[in-house]
């Protein structure tokens, strides 16, 4: 069936959710995993408050460490079921652009993320990267909710 699955993870709830149900569903196809965590690069001028906050320096150190912890969790998760994984930081200002260069990269050949559920107003300012990779991605992506 599937052979290598990419699963983007920002951390959160909803991705910590569908790790479980990814790294179980990896094990069933005997395939490999490839977490991939991204990271918006450093802007002068940004409404994020860590970019106003920090200096360039601090804002790279904080934004490693929370890749590191994102990551950490799937390689928990993988390493108890004994799937084989991998684990990739990416900077970009578009996730989904990474998401989906990522997964061409390492020619993965799904990819399984989860979906936040933003709707309504929220969902049309915030914007859904799940959306973006389902609409730009010609890999087929599972989406768990």
């Amino acid at each position: 069936m599937f052979q290598h699955i990419l699963f983007p993870t920002d951390g959160e709830a909803p991705s910590r959710t569908a790790l479980a149900q990814c790294v179980a569903f990896a094990k069933d196809c005997g395939a490999r995993l490839t977490a991939v965590h991204v990271v918006a690069p450093f802007h002068v001028l940004s409404t994020s408050a860590e970019m106003l906050r920090d200096t360039p320096e601090t804002y790279a150190a904080h934004s490693q460490a929370r890749a590191r912890v994102c990551l950490e969790q799937v390689a928990e998760a993988a390493r108890a079921q004994g799937v084989v994984y991998e684990t990739l930081v990416m900077e970009h200002d578009d996730p989904h652009e990474a998401i989906i260069e990522a997964a061409h990269s390492r020619h993965c050949d799904l990819i399984a993320m989860a979906s936040h559920g933003r709707r309504g107003m929220r969902g049309m300012l915030m914007g859904s990267e799940t959306q973006k990779v389902l609409t730009h991605s010609k890999l087929p992506v599972l989406v768990y909710r």
